[in-house]
């Protein structure tokens, strides 16, 4: 997925500025797609330059004029487009994995307070989603697409962060056994 896809699925909900928009990435699709403000405006002028989006100017008294986006039907169409496409699995690019694969060769206590600083990240991320399962979720209307798929969405965060906190827990017990780095002797390639 590109970001252009996630912006439109944003837009199709509401019309935005690119402010609120970003607001909007910190706390619904920031959750699984990463975007800092830069990106979202570059990519907004790169959506709106392919017809995707349309601007309108917004006279504000008390405050700087802003730009509020929203999806043009050609936008609506490229995103019924690209939900039928199927894409691999993203490739995992995580420096802690790297880390464990040279496990004979580094820092061994350092790995293990990564993993449990990794822990207790993925425990906090989890209670959050309880949360938001709590206050917003705790009453899903079955036959509202839009609501059942970010409800489907959160359960996936749920399974995600459970996952990572059981290998975790099983990989901070399984390091416990190992001797410090500072005892290791080099190894000899």
């Amino acid at each position: 997925m590109a970001l252009g896809e996630a912006i439109l699925v944003c837009l199709a909900e509401q019309p935005l500025s690119g402010y609120d928009l970003a607001k909007s990435f910190d706390t619904s699709i920031g959750f699984f797609w990463r975007a800092d403000h830069q990106q979202i405006y570059r990519e907004l002028k790169r959506l709106k330059t392919n017809g995707w989006v349309a601007d309108e100017l917004v006279v504000q008294t008390s405050r700087p004029n802003k730009k509020r986006y929203s999806i043009t039907s050609a936008g609506r169409e490229h995103l019924i487009a690209w939900s039928r496409e199927s894409h691999p699995p993203a490739p995992v690019k995580d420096d802690l994995m790297v880390k464990l694969y040279s496990l004979a060769d580094v820092d061994i206590s350092a790995v293990r307070h990564q993993i449990v600083d990794r822990l207790e990240g993925h425990q906090a991320r989890l209670q959050l989603y309880e949360r938001i399962e709590r206050s917003v979720y705790h009453d899903v209307p079955q036959d509202d697409p839009g609501a059942v798929g970010r409800l489907l969405g959160l359960r996936a965060g749920f399974a995600y962060e459970r996952a990572w906190i059981r290998w975790c827990e099983e990989a901070i017990q399984q390091l416990a056994g190992l001797p410090e780095a500072e005892l290791l002797p080099p190894r000899t390639p």
